[in-house]
């Protein structure tokens, strides 16, 4: 024995056939899946091993099941070693599963309504939930609700279908009468076709709810969820139906003043300037297009509906306009008082929840004939008039003030602004100089006419640079601001006068 080892070691060492062993990477691995080992493998991959073992522990189960299943392998290098076989690894790792399962999930829905989801148990609850909405509006239980495939999804997305009860009773009631009644039926329908259409008296027409749909999409898509996930649809109702406010976009039209605005809106005046950073405040100007942000309380789930409704009211008339085009425009004259008139009104109105959207009358009766307001208004453009000078300070007011030097009336028909000798005196509004010269106690003074008795005055000039008859336009230099004539020190003294009456020159400078 000793002898034949000998043999063999030297036949290891020197003879030509022989070939060291060389190292070709990992061999053999341990497989553990969640942390628990199942196995040794001659494989590394174990895709196909967890794939099946997951399918026989759903296999048992009539509903998902929720459980880890995290695969770690770890490789090594061996010359000899056991491997188990397949079957034996899938099984331990069906059973780690099994071990390590968390919950089993359940067959439920989710409703999806913009930004809004909500998980429901069953597609009963989904329907609770729907019909529950229309509740509010559909007193008559007239609606009822369906879920339909959504033919524009191409995944299996439900949407909604609200179906007129009644209307698909006449339907039904219809289509069977013409089967039954064949020939006669199309004859009847034909004659009904050509005979004239009597007015629809006011008892005639069905008042009530006419039509019912939602405001916004409802998708409705399968899912497999925890039961906590779950809402219970008493809880799902209140969600979708408490109002909260939702900012939008309002688009002003003709006729429409902030305040309008803010009252439709049911909002505090400070809080539509505080949402809109282009309104400065109450009195900032608005034009038609302009966009608002404003608020209003509105459900998840927005309902739209249609309700013939029968009423009667007083009404006026559209106001009658007499355009003079010798008037400016801030001038105007009611020429007949107005008189509120009486009608009776059959008339299908839109609603957007609670807030009505449009109104579509189908008849109206006048029982007295409303008597229009006449106005008569000047067409012109009013002059428009700007500071004759750049700069300076007010430093007297228009009206009453304690005479400033002897002489002086105590009510002042204009405003003064101090400003060094020389300044630049400019038209506040286009004309013609009817004086341009000495004027006593206003010194140096030019007058300049503007047409329809309007008039503007400067006085205390230092220079006058234009004359008697000359036009001049707005903004040009007339004359450079003194300190003559009777004056407590340079300044520019400024009037406008309207129908040979001085005004406040603050009120109509722009």
């Amino acid at each position: 024995m000793k002898g034949m080892g000998l043999a063999i070691i030297v036949s290891a060492l020197f003879l030509p056939c022989y070939m060291k062993p060389e190292s070709t990477g990992n061999n053999i691995f341990y497989v553990s899946l969640n942390g628990v080992p199942v196995g040794t493998s001659a494989v590394e991959d174990m895709e196909d091993y967890v794939r099946e073992a997951r399918l026989r522990v759903a296999q048992e189960r009539t509903s998902p099941v929720l459980f880890e299943a995290e695969v770690s392998v770890e490789g090594e290098e061996v010359y000899f070693g056991r491997v188990d076989s397949r079957e034996e690894i899938i099984s331990n790792m069906e059973q780690v599963m099994k071990d390590s399962e968390k919950e089993t999930l359940l067959r439920s829905y989710t409703v999806k309504i913009n930004d809004f989801t909500v998980n429901l148990a069953g597609s009963e609850d989904v329907l609770h939930l729907l019909n529950a909405v229309l509740d509010k509006y559909d007193t008559e239980d007239q609606y009822d609700v369906s879920l339909v495939r959504d033919p524009s999804r191409e995944l299996n997305v439900l949407t909604t279908q609200i179906i007129d009860r009644e209307e698909e009773q006449k339907k039904a009631e219809a289509e069977d009468f013409h089967r039954e009644a064949g020939a006669d039926a199309s004859m009847n329908r034909a004659f009904a076709e050509i005979e004239p259409e009597k007015e629809m008296e006011f008892s005639d027409y069905e008042l009530g709810l006419v039509s019912l749909a939602y405001g916004d999409t409802v998708e409705v898509v399968e899912a497999w969820l925890p039961s906590e996930a779950l809402t219970p649809v008493a809880d799902a109702i209140r969600q979708v139906t408490n109002e909260e406010e939702k900012s939008k976009i309002y688009e002003v039209v003709a006729g429409d003043t902030l305040s309008e605005i803010a009252l439709d809106n049911d909002l505090p005046m400070e809080k539509l300037i505080a949402m809109n950073p282009a309104i400065e405040d109450e009195n900032s100007t608005i034009r038609v297009g302009d966009e608002i942000i404003v608020t209003s309380p509105e459900p998840a789930l927005t309902v739209l509906r249609e309700e013939q409704e029968y009423y009667e009211e007083n009404y006026d008339a559209d106001v009658i306009y007499i355009d003079n085009d010798s008037w400016y425009t801030t001038e105007r004259v009611t020429r007949q008082e107005p008189s509120a008139g009486h009608r009776k009104v059959v008339a299908v109105v839109s609603y957007r929840n609670d807030a009505e959207t449009e109104r579509e009358i189908q008849k109206e009766e006048v029982t007295m004939e409303a008597v229009p307001k006449i106005v008569e208004r000047g067409t012109k453009i009013p002059p428009s008039y700007i500071k004759p000078i750049s700069g300076g300070r007010l430093s007297s007011g228009f009206g009453r003030r304690n005479a400033p030097t002897k002489g002086a009336s105590s009510y002042h028909k204009g405003i003064d602004w101090a400003t060094p000798i020389g300044t630049t005196v400019m038209a506040s509004c286009d004309g013609v100089v009817t004086k341009a010269g000495w004027g006593s106690g206003y010194g140096y003074v030019v007058y300049i006419d503007h047409g329809d008795g309007r008039q503007t005055r400067y006085g205390h000039l230092s220079k006058v640079l234009v004359k008697a008859g000359q036009h001049v336009s707005q903004g040009q230099k007339i004359a450079l601001s003194g300190n003559t004539g009777r004056s407590t020190g340079p300044h520019v003294h400024f009037e406008i006068l309207i129908g040979g009456t001085q005004v406040n020159p603050l009120n109509h400078l722009s």
